[in-house]
């Protein structure tokens, strides 16, 4: 049995955002932001042109999700105690006692639970994954996003056939 890999982990497949998350007890980090970098692997059979997919597909793919993320506040709009309220003009955030407000241009709102690496590595990975199959009609059997926040911590999704 034979299975086919692609991998792409390139300098400019970067982002650099702010987030805060939620720990255990109720308790909050403080905003902060990373220089987020980000790889890529895909697996699956190949196609008429002995591709699993084409890198050029796969880079331009990323580019454009990073490109929503970069330097922008990040916010999770599944969790069960943080209120995101999107206007026009400005994104009202509360957690317990703490609220901030951000303009809304400078806000990617994010239908996970948590800004944490592992689950910005699944939205990555998803996001990937309808990006591919838009543009080539197919969908690699699986896509392993390593989404890393500073050197040496590096959160890992790996997301197979549906």
């Amino acid at each position: 049995m034979q299975e086919f890999r692609v991998r792409i982990s390139k300098d400019d497949l970067t982002f650099s955002a702010g987030h805060f998350i939620t720990l255990g007890g109720g308790e909050c980090e403080r905003l902060h932001g990373h220089n987020y970098r980000v790889a890529a692997e895909l697996a699956g059979p190949l196609d008429e042109n002995y591709y699993v997919v084409d890198f050029g597909a796969v880079n331009h793919a990323l580019k454009t999700i990073l490109k929503r993320l970069d330097h922008r506040m990040l916010l999770p709009t599944e969790h069960p105690l943080i209120q995101v309220e999107a206007g026009d003009q400005q994104v009202e955030v509360t957690f317990a006692e703490r609220h901030w407000t951000f303009p809304r241009e400078d806000c990617v709102l994010l239908p996970i639970e948590n800004t944490t690496a592992e689950l910005l590595a699944r939205h990555v990975a998803t996001s990937l994954l309808d990006a591919l199959e838009s543009a080539t009609g197919r969908r690699p059997d699986m896509v392993r996003i390593e989404v890393e926040e500073c050197p040496g911590q590096t959160a890992v999704c790996e997301l197979r056939g549906e």
